[in-house]
């Protein structure tokens, strides 16, 4: 054999051995990040860059003011006489377009539907203050529904579908009966009575 031979020959031993060398790296350094990535996924290891990242909920359950009872003596609003507006804050595709049919299947009036942030829970519903017999009504149709009484002028009642929601009751299990007033949940407050407008006389002094 030449020395030239004899030196091609060396040169791709070498290089053999280079590779293999890097394969070998590439292997382990694999099987290390898979061991790791194990030992996270089944919790034998933490990394507090990962907690602070990834422990929070995305949207803790919020505290709310403390909600109205309805007014003395208010019955069931009928369902033709609610507009609705669902919104959906799950990542359920579609959720607020089958809860809305669901809704107006039932005889209430179609608002708007739309998605909202996360909420942790059944269903939030916001009404104003001309909406709280109404607000009421349409929470007889949700398992365990937070109320909220915001500042809107109207009579339309918003839900927001949380990430317990699956469908509203079922109508024939709905307790509502059209001629007894609605009942004043436990830790509801009483509304405010409205205040009176000055008279003509007052007002001139």
């Amino acid at each position: 054999m030449s020395d030239a031979d004899r030196a091609r020959a060396l040169r791709r031993r070498h290089m053999r051995e280079r590779q293999a060398v890097v394969f070998g790296v590439l292997l382990a350094a694999l099987a290390v990040v898979g061991l790791g990535a194990a030992a996270i996924y089944t919790g034998s290891l933490t990394l507090p860059f990962v907690e602070e990242e990834f422990a929070a909920k995305p949207s803790p359950t919020p505290t709310f003011r403390a909600f109205p009872c309805p007014p003395e003596g208010a019955l069931p609003v009928a369902y033709g006489d609610i507009t609705l507006n669902v919104y959906n804050s799950t990542s359920t595709g579609g959720l607020a377009a089958t809860t809305m049919k669901a809704f107006t299947d039932r005889g209430f009036k179609a608002g708007e539907t739309g998605n909202q942030p996360a909420f942790t829970g059944t269903a939030q519903i916001a009404f104003g203050v001309s909406g709280v017999a109404a607000a009421y009504t349409v929470a007889a149709h949700v398992t365990d529904p937070v109320l909220v009484l915001d500042g809107r002028k109207g009579p339309e009642v918003d839900i927001t579908l949380g990430s317990t929601f699956t469908t509203p009751i079922p109508a024939d299990q709905v307790v509502l009966d059209p001629e007894t007033p609605l009942v004043a949940p436990k830790g509801c407050k009483p509304l405010p009575a409205p205040t009176a407008a000055p008279t003509a006389a007052a007002t001139e002094g």
